[in-house]
């Protein structure tokens, strides 16, 4: 007798399906849900000022988002080139002549991307092959280590200590081998808010071309450096720049982190190989809004130079507010994340303290640990001052009474 097949389960209006009977081996052992994302749900969920996850409070400016929707009016709605809308690249280029006296051309050495982690991600799987070591300062931001072990190279950590956070680069000699493909680096420093110098720079440009080394230059807060300081980018030393991918973001200057557009920049061989890699992850980024984008730096060309003293003020009222307080602190020098130090307050870890307070007092912060590759309690704990100036003075007040 032929039996009916029986018929698939459903679990609700969905069929339910079957689970690996044996454990998946994963790429990434060590990593788990973001720290970010933690800290941002339990903010949510305990109605908890959010100074966590680093994105302005404040909305992008209103000519931005028309010039965006007039594109999308306008019927630039398709595939852009790969490499970006060549207006926005020419007008990348034109801000790095006018801050660094570079002539990029827009055409072979700047390629839009979809965000600066996309850009930091291509770069390192075009890059690094296997066993190749990438020397990174810690701590650091956590999209690097990943990325370098996905590619199947071996990250060489060097760690920063507070509350200056200097690299040592007598000691970065000491890490460099005959293995080492990539140093990265990043200034503006998230989470520290340090910066690099033009003495750093000329430190790493002799590493760099002494040991044909490429370098991976984190600079998202370019536009945001304070106290009367320049930036200082790989693409103002012409040897270190020929040997250096520099990524941007748009998101951070226009205070659109959710469009996730930034941009990448070096010579035609590295350029090269970025794009082998780029094409197939996400091909091209958003077309209307890099069009608007465009629009925008062309009709706002002061957008840029503006932003270092709306940011400082920012940074100088909080902690103008945190006066009092049983925190100590050293002033970010750029960057919108400050790092409060409370070992006047508990010696306990700063995960757990970061969680507790945000329950019990209701301020969310990152815990400056996870940043680095082994924990290292210095007691900090970093907030972002990129919100409206009342809810910084919120911030404060609740600080205070800690």
């Amino acid at each position: 007798m032929r039996l009916p097949k029986e018929k698939p389960k459903f679990a609700g209006h969905f069929y339910s399906m079957p689970h690996f009977q044996t454990p998946i081996s994963t790429k990434l052992p060590r990593t788990g849900t973001s720290i970010f994302t933690v800290m941002s749900a339990l903010a949510t969920e305990h109605g908890a000022l959010n100074l966590s996850q680093g994105f302005p409070e404040f909305d992008v400016p209103s000519e931005l988002k028309e010039l965006v929707v007039r594109a999308i009016t306008d019927g630039k709605n398709q595939y852009a080139p790969m490499a970006g809308v060549l207006a926005l690249r020419e007008a990348v280029a034109a801000q790095f002549q006018k801050r660094n006296g570079i002539a990029y051309d827009p055409a072979e050495e700047i390629t839009i991307t979809a965000g600066a982690t996309q850009a930091i991600f291509t770069a390192i799987t075009a890059l690094v092959k296997e066993n190749d070591e990438v020397i990174v300062f810690t701590p650091a931001y956590d999209c690097y280590a990943p990325a370098i072990e996905l590619a199947g190279g071996i990250p060489v950590f060097m760690r920063l200590t507070g509350p200056h956070y200097r690299v040592d680069w007598d000691e970065v000699r000491k890490l460099v081998t005959r293995k080492t493909r990539m140093i990265i680096i990043n200034t503006p420093h998230n989470p520290t808010g340090s910066v690099l110098g033009l003495a750093d720079l000329m430190e790493l440009e002799k590493i760099a071309i002494s040991s044909d080394i490429i370098v991976l230059s984190d600079e998202v807060y370019e536009h945001i450096v304070f106290d009367g300081e320049p930036h200082a980018s790989c693409a103002s030393r012409a040897g270190l720049a020929n040997q250096s991918l520099i990524v941007g973001s748009f998101g951070k200057s226009i205070h659109a982190t959710g469009w996730k557009t930034g941009y990448i920049a070096g010579p035609p061989s590295l350029m090269a190989e970025f794009r082998k890699v780029h094409q197939y992850n996400v091909f091209v980024a958003n077309t209307p809004i890099q069009h608007g984008i465009a629009d925008f730096m062309n009709e706002n060309p002061d957008h840029f130079a503006q932003l270092s003293s709306f940011y400082q003020a920012k940074r100088d009222l909080f902690l103008q507010a945190m006066k009092g307080s049983r925190f100590t602190f050293k002033p970010a020098e750029g960057g919108y994340f400050q790092l409060l130090n409370y070992s006047n307050i508990s010696e306990q870890e700063d995960v757990e303290i970061a969680k507790e307070w945000t329950v019990k007092y209701k301020i969310a912060s990152i815990p400056v640990s996870v940043f680095y590759q082994q924990p290292l309690m210095d007691h900090s704990l970093r907030f972002c001052f990129a919100k409206n100036d009342d809810t910084l003075l919120a911030a404060a007040e609740i600080l205070k009474s800690i």
